[in-house]
């Protein structure tokens, strides 16, 4: 008896350590398609949760579709770090502070907090010139300076942006709602870690409106367009997204144009595969991001027909070796499902 594309049980992800599985991680899946129907599920599609930085994206949207984006004549790859969790390099922090001055702010505006930069080279660069981390350095300066240049070219008061009740944040959830099709409002929200509001949401709508922005295809020739500038601008500067040796980085750069990959905290992340018309999402239940970057390599790499060489960077990514101290392959993360 065939498989049913739509299995209760949440999708497993497996650690092994020589022989042995060691770890599982339970996760829930859906691939939706650009109609809104359901592709393929592991788990509950309907689950609310909290995407995170995977929706960067879509939050990104007031940001082309009200004209601050020409406006301030923000290039591709400032565009991309409007979408990112980037690790603070130099290379980051040069766009994000290229953003805020062509809308004649400074990093001086910016309400996501100090943070560190990812990476030991730039942490200790900033040690040994004596600097201090600041918020530009934050993984969600890009977004935030976004947010700052829709502000002004609304003609909207720039401060407390990140607040529930700003004009910002009203405008932001207003255009979640319509792309998810799921209410953004008081009742399913809370703080996001760079202080903004993120909202609950079914796994299901997520899946829905990463295959639409996949495509461009939301109901209106703005909109549309937007998405696809969002879409093409983070596939072109994936650097910008997440950073030298990350996986949303490193996914993106392997298969150049074929796929848009966003992940979040606590184990969620999404995909889009354009020439399917299909977008992915899922949330590891205890939130461990070495499974939820398993699984979506394992997601995609199931979906797309890859070339040697996409195939061999695919397979790094959806079952990759773990090394101890010594170099020694002791184990491997891998996907126990197939999607």
């Amino acid at each position: 008896m065939p498989r049913s594309r739509f299995d209760a049980e949440a999708a497993i992800v497996e650690v092994t350590r020589g022989n042995h599985v060691e770890c599982r991680h339970r996760v829930d899946i859906v691939i939706a398609d650009a109609d809104g129907n359901l592709v393929r599920s592991f788990g509950d599609p309907r689950r609310p949760v909290f995407p995170r930085s995977s929706i960067k994206a879509l939050q990104a949207l007031p940001l082309i579709e009200s004209g601050a984006a020409d406006r301030f004549r923000l290039e591709p790859h400032q565009i991309a770090l409007a979408c990112a969790s980037h690790n603070g390099e130099e290379m980051h922090v040069e766009t994000a502070t290229g953003m805020l001055a062509a809308a004649g702010l400074t990093e001086q505006c910016l309400e996501c907090g100090a943070q560190l930069p990812d990476r030991l080279d730039d942490r200790n660069r900033l040690a040994l010139s004596g600097e201090q981390p600041r918020a530009i350095h934050n993984n969600c300066s890009g977004k935030h300076s976004g947010f700052l240049c829709l502000a002004v070219e609304e003609g909207m008061d720039p401060q407390g942006y990140v607040r529930l009740g700003h004009r910002v944040q009203k405008t932001i959830a207003a255009t979640l709602t319509e792309v998810t099709g799921a209410t953004h409002g008081e009742d399913n929200h809370a703080i996001d870690g760079c202080s903004m509001p993120t909202y609950a949401i079914p796994l299901e709508n997520l899946a829905r409106a990463f295959a639409r922005f996949g495509v461009g295809n939301d109901g209106g020739k703005v909109r549309s367009r937007a998405m696809i500038r969002l879409r093409d601008a983070c596939m072109a500067h994936p650097e910008m997204v997440a950073g030298t040796g990350r996986f949303d980085t490193e996914i993106m750069s392997a298969l150049k144009g074929r796929a848009f990959t966003k992940s979040g905290a606590e184990g969620v992340f999404v995909a889009a595969l354009p020439e399917k018309g299909m977008g992915i999402a899922l949330k590891v239940h205890d939130g461990a991001e070495r499974a939820s970057q398993v699984a979506i390599a394992a997601c995609i790499e199931s979906l797309l027909e890859l070339d040697e060489t996409e195939a061999k960077a695919l397979k790094g990514l959806s079952n990759p070796v773990l090394l101890n101290r010594n170099d020694i392959e002791v184990g491997r993360v891998r996907p126990g499902f197939a999607a």
